[in-house]
């Protein structure tokens, strides 16, 4: 079922905000609105994205704040003002403290390189080149307040083969068609209410086409 009014969505990224880029062209200013971006980064080009589509910007580094708590405390200070229902982590390099998803509970989505529970944290394609893998993917998940890394519930995945990748670059290339349509869908999906937790396991979720 649709809401009555857009999804308001705060998004947090770090670099180039390709995957920004993608929600911005798909489902802003209709299932949901983008109304807030924040980087750690002051020179993100996610920032510039952000601001070419009018979408209010902030940067919250790490050296202009005493601890990783207090940072945190003052980018969700900043997305609460702004009545962000939903956040968005599109390439977003700083793990989340306790505080911030005790905010935000159950409604912080991230997008990862790998087939998850495969390769979580950093340099997950270049774990999964020195593993050999053939396959190689894309997971949306929901972000849990439970101490682990890329640990959350799956919405979404897709795969493609790369049988002889060797080239994190390359094969992040071709994952990024995967993640720009991925990432819209799950977040279209949860402003209709369609991800659930199932009833039956709380580690999983029921998605609703």
């Amino acid at each position: 079922m649709a809401l009555s009014e857009p999804l308001r969505v705060g998004v947090l990224a770090s670099g180039d905000g390709t995957n920004l880029q993608a929600l911005l062209d798909t489902v802003h200013g209709n299932e949901v609105l983008v109304v807030a971006v924040a980087s750690d980064k002051r020179d993100a080009r996610a920032l510039q994205r952000a601001a070419a589509a009018d979408v209010p910007t902030a940067v919250f580094e790490g050296a202009d704040h005493p601890d990783r708590e207090s940072r945190d405390g003052a980018i969700a200070d900043w997305l609460l003002e702004r009545e962000v229902k939903l956040v968005v982590l599109a390439g977003y390099m700083a793990l989340l403290t306790s505080p911030f998803l005790r905010r935000f509970p159950g409604a912080v989505l991230n997008v990862h390189p790998s087939l998850l529970p495969a390769f979580p944290g950093v340099r997950a394609i270049e774990q999964a080149i020195d593993y050999g893998v053939k396959v190689f993917g894309v997971t949306v998940h929901l972000v849990e307040d439970d101490g682990g890394v890329d640990t959350g519930p799956v919405v979404l995945q897709g795969a493609i083969e790369l049988p002889g990748a060797t080239d994190p670059e390359v094969v992040h290339e071709r994952l990024r068609p995967l993640e720009h349509a991925l990432l819209p869908e799950a977040v279209r999906l949860f402003a209709r209410g369609a991800v659930t937790r199932d009833p039956e396991n709380a580690r999983r979720t029921v998605v609703a086409r």
